[in-house]
């Protein structure tokens, strides 16, 4: 049985196919598009899974959207009849698309599936299911995990009506145990300080994160005395005084304004240590209740395990927080925690819920297959484009692939990854990335400047082998998704000199902080990625070639894209990417590109004007 799962309409659209239970193929529609977090209907998208699987959609058992849109609108109406007058901008801006389109949306995906089968008659397609966001993003995060009976919570903006939700999942079922509903959303509230610090909604929320570590919480006390009441057991309350995000077309109010010194930062402008302490303060009362929600669902449900989703879910050092300082013996977050793996949810939903379908769980391995259940090229595939491309390239024997790129790494070149199938979710995990030395200390300006082109200050993640990551961190289980936040080693970390000590702030930033300082941040952690023979054998040859060569086990992994533009895909959007960059060599698949022995692309566009800047 086969069952197609979509996100849409919101932001991250994607797809996913589910075939028996089995996870198939799953995808986000910007990669296709080339539009970051392309909200529209993921066509491209469905068109690939089907491929993947080699069925059309009359193959299809389901169709199964995310969340439940008439939920939604209610929750919208609502609102805007609670704060009234307020709002009626905001009010005028939402409802054209609404009485036009959302209300409707079980015809719309009707139309917009059958543009995926031409000539299909109406009459043929699959039936079509609603479920709930929240209920989305549960089964996303419990039934792929490996864990047979697990407590899972999920934080983001807003579903429906719920904002933060509480599941008990065992065997194959999901059963609600309590949600914090709109507009009280810690989500929302993390949001607000990423508008207020002139990061963009929805995308720069990494950046707060990065930036953290630069600042002191001096906002802490300020955030609890008037804008969050958070009770003891992580419940909380918002005042919504400070906040335009009900009724308005901002997020925060002038009140806001009032108690952070200023309006908010203007986008693209310099940032000082206001916005750092902001990010700091934020990211320290988001942790907190993060840990307090945890330890609730511990002692409410007795379960040895959590599962993670929403975009909340997606902050690393909490998670690690959590990981580290909470009671459960393990926690699994869903690599797509954000609204793309609603549409694996959906599916997984369907199947296991509506569908009464038994499930396995063994505790120890989970069913993302490492999360590349996106598009792969055969060799053949990669020469025919790139003799289109007339680029010039070598093509080397698996044996010697390996041995030849970690030579390049260890003599300091960037290296454009392309290998095997693209990754779901928000983190390049070695499918589409870019690679670099973790112990060369100018990596990280060298990335972030001439490679991604994007805010110096943000860290970069490192890649190591399973069963070496107890050496070089803080931590020893499995982190196949980049989503935990570990220390780095004591041993590891190097003394500021004499000339440091005094140093606050961004001017840490290019101090060497250990013996792998490009994936150190200043606070000495790092976003760590497991890397398993088992799910990835290309990268975890590379990876033990380079430890061979260099005896050190760990590369800089960061997504192979620049600022504002999606993941790649193919070998065509990874060559353009390679030619718009400094990036030195370029692997596809087991052809070799030297950035040197290229020619110029021909009338090329700006990549800053192609891509809207995030």
């Amino acid at each position: 049985m086969y069952i197609l799962g979509i996100s849409a309409f919101y932001h991250d659209s994607a797809a996913c196919l589910v075939q028996d239970g089995e996870i198939v193929a799953a995808a986000q529609e910007e990669r296709f598009t080339r539009k970051k977090h392309d909200p529209g209907f993921p066509r491209r998208a469905v068109e690939y899974c089907l491929a993947e699987a080699g069925i059309g959609i009359k193959d299809l058992k389901y169709v199964v959207f995310y969340d439940k849109p008439l939920i939604k609108f209610e929750r919208l109406l609502e609102t805007y009849v609670g704060f009234a007058p307020k709002g009626v901008q905001s009010f005028l801006a939402a409802m054209p698309v609404w009485l036009k389109e959302k209300l409707f949306l079980r015809n719309l995906l009707k139309k917009e599936v059958l543009a995926c089968s031409p000539g299909m008659e109406t009459s043929a397609l699959p039936e079509f299911l609603f479920g709930e966001h929240h209920e989305s993003h549960a089964a996303s995060a419990f039934y792929p995990s490996p864990y047979e009976r697990a407590g899972v919570l999920c934080m983001d903006g807003v579903g429906e009506w719920a904002t933060t939700s509480a599941w008990l999942g065992e065997g194959q079922t999901l059963t609600p145990l309590w949600d914090i509903p709109f507009p009280h959303s810690i989500g929302l509230l993390y949001s607000a300080f990423t508008y207020y610090t002139g990061f963009k909604v929805n995308s720069g929320e990494y950046k707060v994160m990065g930036l953290a570590p630069y600042g002191e919480p001096k906002y802490v006390k300020a955030i609890y005395e008037h804008l969050l009441d958070l009770k003891p057991d992580g419940t909380f309350r918002m005042n919504m005084e400070y906040f335009n995000y009900c009724t308005g077309l901002t997020m925060t109010s002038r009140k806001f304004d009032g108690i952070f010194g200023g309006p908010p930062r203007q986008a693209e402008s310099k940032f000082g240590q206001r916005e750092m302490d902001l990010a700091r303060s934020i990211q320290e009362v988001t942790e907190e209740v993060m840990l307090r929600l945890s330890r609730t669902m511990h002692r409410e449900t007795g379960v040895d395990y959590l599962c993670l989703a929403g975009g909340v879910a997606l902050n690393c050092v909490g998670n690690g927080r959590v990981l580290r300082e909470g009671p459960f013996k393990g926690i699994w977050i869903q690599p797509a925690a954000g609204d793309a793996g609603g549409a694996l949810g959906a599916a997984l939903s369907a199947w296991h819920q509506y569908e009464n379908k038994p499930r396995t769980a063994d505790n120890r391995k989970d069913m993302m297959k490492g999360s590349y259940l996106g598009p792969a090229f055969t060799n053949d595939e990669v020469e025919l484009k790139l003799k289109t491309l007339e680029a010039v390239y070598t093509k080397l024997e698996e044996g010697e692939l390996y041995g030849r790129v970690a030579d390049e790494l260890a003599a300091g070149k960037v290296v454009g990854w392309l290998q095997g199938r693209m990754e779901f979710g928000p983190r390049s995990l070695g499918g589409r990335s870019i690679l670099g030395d973790a112990r060369n200390t100018t990596m990280q300006s060298v990335m972030n400047l001439k490679i991604k082109y994007r805010e110096s200050f943000r860290p970069f993640a490192p890649s190591v082998l399973r069963e070496r990551v107890s050496d070089y961190f803080k931590m020893d289980c499995d982190s196949p998704y980049m989503l935990l936040v570990a220390p780095v080693l004591d041993k590891r970390r190097l003394p500021f000199e004499p000339s440091q000590k005094d140093l606050w702030g961004i001017d840490l930033l290019n101090v060497v902080r250990s013996d792998i300082p490009a994936v150190t941040h200043i606070d000495y952690s790092a976003r760590v990625q497991t890397v398993h023979e088992d799910t990835n054998p290309g990268y975890y040859k590379l990876l033990k070639a380079f430890e061979g060569k260099t005896g050190y086990a760990t590369l800089v992994n960061t997504s192979f894209n620049v600022r504002g533009e999606p993941i790649v895909c193919t070998p065509e959007d990874a060559y353009r990417c390679f030619m718009r960059t400094e990036m030195d060599v370029l692997v596809l698949e087991n052809c070799v590109l030297r950035k040197a022995d290229q020619k110029a692309l021909e009338g090329d566009t700006d990549w800053k004007k192609e891509f809207e800047l995030d």
